[in-house]
């Protein structure tokens, strides 16, 4: 059964980062910019990949909740 993860694209810009997690695209932006946060730099581009989003969405939550 496929998950809602899964239609996801594989790499994510600021504005489907900010979709997702249901922010705006400036907060997006600036956690993009934010250390420790899996940005992948492309030229003047960032993107995220879907594993790494995914991953980091999972620790950060674990600590949160902790």
């Amino acid at each position: 059964m496929a998950s809602i993860y899964d239609q996801l694209p594989f790499n994510l810009n600021a504005e489907e980062v900010a979709e997702f997690m249901g922010i705006s695209r400036a907060k997006a932006y600036t956690l993009m910019h934010s250390e420790g946060f899996p940005t992948i730099h492309i030229g003047k581009r960032m993107m995220v990949s879907r594993e790494k989003l995914l991953e980091w969405l999972e620790e950060h939550t674990a600590k949160t909740a902790g």
